[in-house]
């Protein structure tokens, strides 16, 4: 199976959409920025310290290339991963894309409960953070329907709706080989 890169807005649900998918079909699992914190030994928020964030999207940029040469393998890519470069265009090459999309109203409702987590949420009120939401998605979606397939990610929130879509999904998606 060629790479299927897993991309969408923060909260969309790409790395719980992916363990589940890679365990299902038996492919492996890589979280690109859980990827990158092994390889250089920091987190992101400390990758970004260090280096801003043209150091880390170039990092991000490299350490791509180099899952996208995995055999059977489920990538989650950061946010912005498609906004940066020429990653769409790269993993839409290289591999199968698909956008996790989800209503701002889901968004919103999962990335306040963990605000404190998300460096760009922490601290701000939820006005704040929905306008925070309208306004990434309104520059990202440019990117983000880039994407091969769209898989609608609203339905994420407990196990039963996790493998009802997994199921869902394998049977639909008959351009990759599961």
């Amino acid at each position: 199976m060629k790479t299927l890169f897993i991309i969408g807005y923060m909260g969309s649900g790409k790395t719980t959409f992916g363990k589940a998918l890679a365990a299902a079909t038996g492919y492996r699992f890589i979280d690109l920025d859980f990827y990158i914190e092994q390889r250089f030994h920091a987190t992101v928020r400390e990758i970004f310290a260090q280096h801003g964030e043209d150091g880390f999207r170039q990092i991000e940029r490299d350490m791509l290339r180099e899952v996208a040469e995995f055999e059977d393998t489920i990538v989650s890519c950061g946010g912005g991963t498609p906004c940066f470069f020429d990653n769409m265009e790269f993993m839409n090459e290289k591999g199968v894309t698909l956008w996790l999309q989800a209503s701002r109203e889901s968004l919103f409702s999962r990335l306040i409960r963990k605000r404190e987590k998300r460096p760009l949420l922490a601290g701000h009120t939820d006005e704040e953070i929905r306008d925070i939401i309208d306004a990434q998605l309104k520059a990202r979606e440019p990117f983000y329907s880039k994407a091969a397939h769209t898989w609608q990610s609203d339905s994420l929130e407990d196990r039963r709706q996790i493998d009802t879509n997994i199921s869902d999904f394998i049977a639909a998606a008959d351009f990759i080989d599961f």
